[in-house]
């Protein structure tokens, strides 16, 4: 079970909006409250790509061999990650938070462990791999405690 101090941040993201909360409660009586949303425009990729796949020749001969499209979607998941790690990381070094758990799907948790800078990666207290974003602030409270 992870008790949190008053004031300890919480981030629950995936690759498209990120919650960033804080717990005005105390340690016993958790009471998060919506600080700030980040939210992303992150359509498919066949929505956002709309050229045909490469070839490429074989070698001397007439044959080809097709190039894998572009994940489109997967690279804005990425750049949304370091988006939230920049905003964490601005946030930390102005003193808002001393502590903060992380809530992401494994994805988009590796992409933050990459990016976030040490001044936060030290006030990370828990990492959390789940899909919260969508869930209401007393659920993300009820799994919190369970963790």
């Amino acid at each position: 079970m992870v008790a949190l101090k008053s004031g300890a941040w919480v981030m629950v993201g995936d690759g498209e909006k990120a919650l960033f909360l804080e717990n005005a409660g105390d340690e016993q009586a958790m009471n998060l409250e919506v600080v700030r949303q980040m939210e992303q425009d992150n359509p498919a990729t066949h929505g956002q790509g709309t050229d045909r796949p490469g070839r490429l020749a074989d070698g001397t001969g007439p044959h080809k061999s097709a190039v894998d499209d572009t994940d489109w979607h997967h690279l804005e998941k990425e750049r949304f990650a370091k988006d939230i790690a920049e905003r964490l990381y601005k946030a930390a070094h102005r003193g808002l938070y001393e502590s903060l758990v992380i809530a992401a799907p494994p994805f988009v948790l590796g992409e933050l462990r990459k990016e976030l800078h040490k001044e936060v990666r030290a006030r990370v207290i828990l990492e959390l791999d789940k899909e919260l974003t969508n869930h209401p602030v007393h659920d993300i409270e009820k799994h919190l405690a369970a963790a």
